[in-house]
């Protein structure tokens, strides 16, 4: 879990409060109902909501997320996976009372540290990439998935060039994501046709 979960927080923290669940919501979905693992997960998938709903201008929608996270995350540890849930639960207490304290909404910590982008290595990065790719608007999450797949074949090899550098820049460089994404998507095609031009070949 802990890769998705640290790119979950990145995601978050970055400021993409809607996009966040995603990198958790596959593992949540996987795993049996009631267990601490996945009332974890639902709660934290609901705080982020709850942010996003409260920013949005969505008062009652932040307010009902905000009291059923609560109750997904009442029970678990204050530090459970390293994540700061007892910050997590003061702040959705006083979100449930005022919606406007997600005008500056918590950082999310795992053992004490507000995670970034910056933070994440290539597992985690992979995470987000896809997640970001899937959640946010203008990206063809076919590019992103073959960009990681080809990245790991690099890293496989003992290299980390091109797609390795790429998928990182796609994740961390925000300010030029569509560019970078851009050209993300130039090599993958380049590379798709290279793979097609001998697919067969020796059948």
């Amino acid at each position: 879990m802990d890769d998705s979960l640290r790119a979950g927080v990145a995601i978050y923290n970055a400021g993409a409060y809607r996009a966040a669940h995603g990198a958790w919501e596959s593992r949540w979905l996987s795993l049996e109902r009631d267990t601490d693992d996945e009332r974890f997960l639902h709660g934290l998938i609901q705080f982020t909501a709850a942010v996003h709903h409260a920013r949005d201008g969505n008062d009652s929608g932040a307010v009902g997320l905000a009291r059923s996270a609560r109750q997904y995350l009442d029970g678990l540890g204050d530090d459970y996976r390293g994540v700061d849930l007892a910050g997590v639960r003061s702040f959705l207490s006083r979100l449930e009372a005022d919606p406007a304290v997600a005008d500056d909404p918590l950082a999310l910590r795992v053992y004490g540290r507000v995670v970034t982008y910056d933070d994440l290595d290539f597992d985690a990065v992979a995470v987000a990439a896809e997640t970001l790719a899937e959640e946010l608007d203008g990206y063809d999450e076919s590019v992103v998935a073959d960009a990681v797949e080809y990245a790991r074949g690099e890293i496989a090899e003992g290299e980390q060039t091109q797609f390795t550098a790429m998928v990182f820049d796609f994740v961390r460089n925000e300010a030029q994501r569509g560019l970078v994404f851009q050209r993300l998507g130039e090599h993958v095609r380049r590379r798709r046709r290279r793979e097609d031009d001998v697919s067969g070949l020796f059948e």
